[in-house]
């Protein structure tokens, strides 16, 4: 049930159960640190599998074959690379994703009004999603360079613990060009991604909603509600993997040392774009759509532990 505002004019900001003040957007940015940086961190296996079928095709040629030769050739540890990175990179970027996401939706139905907003939605969340990724991966860049670099380097050739590789990520910045050198495809990555994983995660909310439970969503329990948001995400995440694949890849490409200062024209030239869009897409689907699940539930159960109510479905 929505609260009125103190205006009496109609306010984004008071349609939920709770008003969306300043303790509402801090909380939303812990909820996003917690559920991005775990699971992100959570699937580093498939994260180090991954990236090395992209840098590495004719090695790396699937995902079980990619984790038996990884283990096999550097022990269980060789799994769980640039877990340090992944853990804070994502956690930083979790916290502006989710957390601006929030402020800038309701700041972009402020500025349209509440007959366009209504009208525009779908334009309102892809909107603020990408506004709310294009900080979000400025936090994370940094961090991103070096798990990439931490988990596609030759066993030896570069530093695994977190504080010795981004001090030598910060020593070799004229090659690396850290900590800012993969800004540009990172956003091409995460900006697409990101506006399909919010646009189509609130669509299918809204679409279960409409059509499968069909009574007033805050006659549903938290467990109905969780279930809902769960399977969203997912079958969003789905869309969001096959949408930045490409990008991932060049941001993987980047990595290898034969790439070094070569522009992402000449690198994607190079690899051939069905290649960029296709080599460990399957490994990706599984991996994107499972987190993008988990992280939509594990927001969602927190801003329910809080008070604040689930995402979506208005």
């Amino acid at each position: 049930m929505a609260v009125s505002a103190p205006s009496g004019k109609w306010d984004a900001r008071y349609l939920g159960p709770v008003p969306h003040d300043a303790s509402y957007y801090t909380k939303c940015m812990f909820g996003g640190a917690v559920a991005c940086g775990f699971t992100h961190a959570g699937i580093t296996p498939l994260d180090v599998t991954k990236c090395n079928m992209q840098v590495n095709p004719g090695k790396f040629k699937g995902l079980v074959g990619g984790l038996k030769t990884i283990s096999a050739e550097e022990g269980a540890k060789g799994l769980w690379k640039g877990f340090g990175p992944t853990f804070f990179g994502y956690s930083l970027q979790g916290l502006f994703k989710y957390g601006l996401y929030e402020l800038f939706k309701d700041t972009y139905m402020n500025l349209a009004g509440e007959e366009a907003s209504a009208k525009y939605k779908g334009a309102i969340w892809l909107a603020g999603s990408a506004s709310a990724e294009f900080f979000a991966d400025i936090a994370l860049c940094p961090l991103e360079m070096t798990k990439v670099k931490i988990q596609t380097s030759p066993a030896g050739t570069f530093p695994i613990p977190m504080r010795a590789a981004l001090a030598e990520m910060s020593r070799l910045k004229a090659d690396t060009r850290y900590p800012f050198g993969s800004l540009v495809p990172l956003w091409s990555r995460q900006i697409p991604y990101t506006m399909a994983k919010f646009f189509f995660f609130e669509y299918i909310v809204s679409l279960f909603y409409g059509h499968v439970f069909t009574a007033p969503k805050d006659t549903y329990g938290k467990p109905t509600q969780l279930g809902v948001t769960f399977a969203s995400g997912y079958l969003a995440g789905v869309v969001c993997a096959v949408v930045s694949h490409p990008a991932d890849s060049l941001v993987s490409q980047m990595g290898k040392a034969e790439n070094k200062g070569k522009g992402l024209g000449q690198i994607a030239s190079e690899v051939g774009i069905a290649s960029l869009a296709t080599k460990g897409l399957g490994t990706r689907v599984l991996m994107i759509g499972t987190l993008t699940g988990f992280q939509w539930w594990i927001y969602d159960s927190f801003k329910s532990a809080m008070g604040l109510g689930t995402t979506g479905g208005k």
